[in-house]
């Protein structure tokens, strides 16, 4: 029952869901305290949704249920039930003036920690109690950290674990007990009171299950049922902040830096150190005397004070780009980029003219540009990005150069397949090492495949042994592509019947060959010199070190090389050897044609 003689007092959403309202009552012993069921229902809904600050004032009710239980206040539930569209509407005051109105008729003094819920109970004539922002001492979650812990884990059951050390060198370590449900309550229940009331601290995401915190410089992850099957809390923090200076990158990169890079990506594994070097980058950047912001989801990223660190404005990551699209900065920090909407912002923002320093998650560099394709038009990739670094164990592993050039595909031959293609090349080496590029209605990113130093002495002796019957000449010209030279009354016999012969022969070979008509002038040979082992044909000094073509009559028979001489010589028991001296024994004119 409520003592006249006692003040009569009336809580919040606001100061229940922070515990602090049982602290404000231990000087005001013994107290009487209505609580509105409206303050319930919305309890209720927020611990039915599974969110941090619903389990939170859970605890705070039941706390205010034993303090009544030992005597030390008297504790009514005033008012009706909210509808469910109040409930809903919660964000929007309805809830508040349910509680404002049970204090106005019950004249009942409010408390709150909501500095609007005061304001507006003033205007309306309610006596009102506001509690300024406290500093919370309990400091539970960083007992577990040590100065080069990188990661705390707790889950309800198991042991503690903690990644000790950096990134690409760490252990894990376990603590000694086992922790129990209660107790990851408490800590969770610490850690979000705590960010509800740092101004350096806030609770970036509270939906059904998970909690998503960033507090001070910890970031802070909370799941329950049925996100996880247990209470988990997963906490990480930054062990060190390293200048671009450090990372001992080379002058040709640096250069880049300072003179062209302006859409960076900076991708990596988990824990490989991206944001240790994003912040590296941020501030060299900043250094330079260059307006520098950053969006993050959470804000936890260690900058300088003169660095402004934005977080998406109403849940959005578009409305916070339309704001920095108005600002302009010269380069932001885009922590990280996960969903469509943020590679359109990235977008939008870097075609703008804002230098853009991105974010991946990626097993690989190449991997972090593909997961640009198909969110933006391909034209638009080059200008969007211009280089990819790659950190790997807290080094620069690959860095990545994007150029856009139109020219015939890797491994293609055709003239009229000529395309618009962007060249991926390895920034050190210039080397290509992907090209992607439409290939029907489908984007293709292709690995470029290292030319192999060929064989060229054994493609001609392929190509001679295949087409030993047919009088030709085989040539490679300046862009690599083979030239055969054959007779007009031989070209349909070389290409075959529909071209089957020549692509054959291509397939080989591994390489295109072009067929081009032989032009000759025929004369007589000088004499020739006949031998049990050779036949020598007496061409002239003119032509030494000349490939030309032997005739018998106007009939081409083979292709051979002058030697310094001004002589051919063939062996008597080849078949080039046999048809000579055939047709020396019958008279028969032996000619050579210049090719």
């Amino acid at each position: 029952m409520v003592n006249e003689n006692q003040e009569t007092y009336i809580p919040d959403t606001s100061v229940i869901v922070d515990g602090r309202f049982c602290e404000f009552l231990g000087d005001r012993i013994p107290a009487d305290v209505l609580i509105p069921e409206s303050l319930v229902s919305e309890i209720e809904h927020q611990a039915n949704e599974g969110r941090s600050i619903g389990f939170t004032g859970l605890e705070e009710l039941k706390r205010l249920r034993k303090m009544c239980d030992e005597g030390k206040i008297s504790l009514t539930f005033t008012g009706k039930r909210p509808a469910e569209w109040q409930i809903k509407r919660a964000k929007s005051g309805e809830i508040d003036e349910l509680i404002r109105q049970s204090a106005l008729e019950t004249n009942s003094v409010l408390v709150t920690g909501d500095f609007i819920q005061k304001s507006i109970a003033e205007v309306k004539g309610i006596r009102v109690l506001y509690l300024e922002p406290i500093q919370i001492l309990s400091k539970r979650i960083e007992t577990f950290f040590t100065d080069d812990t990188m990661s705390v884990h707790l889950k309800e059951e198991t042991k503690p674990r903690m990644k000790v050390g950096k990134p690409g060198g760490w252990n894990l370590e376990y603590g000694s007990a086992i922790l129990t449900k209660e107790e990851l309550n408490t800590i969770a229940n610490d850690i979000v009171e705590r960010a509800r009331n740092d101004t350096r601290s806030l609770i970036d995401m509270d939906v059904r299950g998970a909690t998503v915190v960033q507090l001070k410089n910890i970031r802070i992850v909370i799941t329950r049922p049925p996100v996880s099957d247990g209470v988990e809390i997963t906490a990480v923090r930054p062990i060190k902040k390293l200048t671009l200076e450090e990372y001992q990158i080379g002058d040709s990169l640096m250069k880049r830096f300072r003179e062209r890079a302006e859409g960076i990506i900076i991708s990596g594994k988990p824990g490989a150190g991206k944001s240790t070097f994003v912040q590296a980058l941020a501030e060299y950047y900043n250094s330079m005397g260059k307006i520098v912001k950053t969006i993050e989801k959470p804000r936890d990223l260690q900058v300088s004070q003169e660095i402004t660190q934005l977080t998406p404005l109403e849940g959005s990551i578009e409305k916070t780009g339309d704001i920095l699209l108005l600002e302009r900065p010269d380069y932001t920090v885009f922590d990280e980029i996960r969903i469509s909407s943020d590679f359109t912002t990235y977008s939008d923002l870097r075609l703008a003219g804002v230098g853009m320093l991105g974010v991946i998650h990626a097993s690989r560099a190449i991997d972090a540009m593909q997961r640009f394709v198909g969110k933006i038009e391909l034209g638009l990739i080059p200008q969007v990005i211009d280089t990819i670094i790659y950190i790997e164990s807290g080094v620069i592993k690959d860095v990545l150069d994007l150029t856009y050039s139109v020219k015939i595909p890797s491994g293609m031959s055709e003239e009229d397949l000529a395309r618009p293609i962007i060249e991926i090349k390895d920034f050190f080496t210039g080397i290509v090492l992907y090209e992607i590029y439409t290939f029907g209605e489908q984007v293709v990113v292709v690995p470029v495949k290292k030319k192999q130093k060929r064989d060229m002495k054994a493609l001609v002796n392929h190509i001679e042994s295949e087409l030993h019957e047919i009088p030709h000449k085989i040539d490679v010209d300046d862009t690599g592509r083979l030239k055969l030279y054959v007779p007009e009354q031989y070209m349909g016999e070389t290409i075959g019947k529909g071209g089957g012969r020549v692509k054959g022969l291509e397939q080989d070979i591994g390489m295109p060959i072009d067929i081009e008509e032989m032009n000759f002038k025929a004369k007589e040979s000088l004499g020739t010199e006949v031998t049990a082992n050779r036949i020598n044909l007496h061409v002239g000094n003119d032509l030494k070190d000349k490939d030309v073509e032997v005739l018998v009559e106007d009939s081409p028979l083979f292709i051979a090389r002058v030697s310094k001489n001004g002589i051919i010589q063939v062996k008597a028991k080849s078949v080039q050897g046999r048809a000579l001296r055939k047709a020396i024994s019958q008279g028969q004119k032996i000619r050579y044609s210049i090719i």
